[in-house]
């Protein structure tokens, strides 16, 4: 009976420690961003000559920081990424970063436009998923299939694994059951996907918001911001609302 005892105990303490292995609270995540430039820009209005000459692909690096409610989006600058490529003021060079703090529903994005860099704060935008049957192995978690809809038309396939703590996910992505290790955008030729992943031990990493930038959290500092945005944007005048869509899209 004792030896019984002993052997349920033992039992239960490994199941305990194994769970505890398991399921990952703190940790990095290291996402590869390929973005298909020849298709992205084919409608663009760019001559032929240039389209040709450029690259097929721009390949950056992010890493993904993250506890249990917070996480910090940012670039990892590697020789192979590709150099700077500016279209229209905005950059394909990686250079902004987006905090998230879950339990507060709030986010902050350090943006780079014209040269200057901007702090955006807002909520964490929402998107309805429609999980599927489908299963993928990325960097060595099993990942379901999921299926969202952003701004009413656009479609973004992501790969969530439950073994990941923290709903969230690169570029803001999130509201899924665990953390995002794959996510394809096909309306802008991007797909984002981990490559390694990282789990620390330590109760809390040091994740804390971005706080160099120009803040926009009055209404003046706001249309000042709208007015340098739109300022080499064609003759008809878009809404407030419909720019600011724009500034804080999904897509850094």
């Amino acid at each position: 009976m004792k030896q019984l005892v002993c052997l349920l105990l033992f039992s239960i303490s490994f199941t305990t420690v194994k769970a505890q292995q398991l399921f990952i609270p703190n940790g990095t995540i290291i996402f590869e961003k390929k973005v298909n430039l020849q298709r992205r820009y084919a409608d663009s209005g760019f001559p032929d000559e240039s389209k040709e000459r450029m690259k097929k692909y721009n390949i950056t690096h992010w890493e993904l920081s993250f506890d249990p409610s917070k996480s910090i989006f940012r670039p990892v600058k590697k020789e192979e990424d590709a150099e700077d490529i500016s279209f229209f003021g905005i950059s394909d060079t990686p250079e902004n970063e987006l905090y998230a703090d879950y339990q507060q529903d709030k986010r902050l994005l350090k943006k780079k436009i014209w040269g200057d860099e901007y702090l955006l704060t807002d909520t964490i935008p929402k998107l309805d998923w429609k999980i599927m049957h489908e299963v993928r192995n990325i960097a060595g978690y099993e990942c379901r299939k999921a299926i969202g809809v952003m701004n009413d038309s656009v479609y973004v396939v992501a790969f969530y694994t439950d073994e990941i703590l923290l709903k969230g996910g690169p570029e803001g992505f999130s509201g899924l059951p665990g953390m995002i290790l794959g996510l394809a955008i096909p309306r802008y030729y991007s797909t984002w996907f981990a490559s390694k992943v990282s789990p620390y031990t330590a109760e809390s990493l040091a994740i804390h918001p971005p706080s160099k930038g120009k803040k926009t959290d009055t209404a003046k500092e706001m249309n000042k911001l709208i007015e340098i945005f739109t300022r080499y944007d064609l003759p008809q005048k878009q809404k407030p609302e419909e720019v600011k869509k724009r500034l804080y899209g999904f897509v850094l």
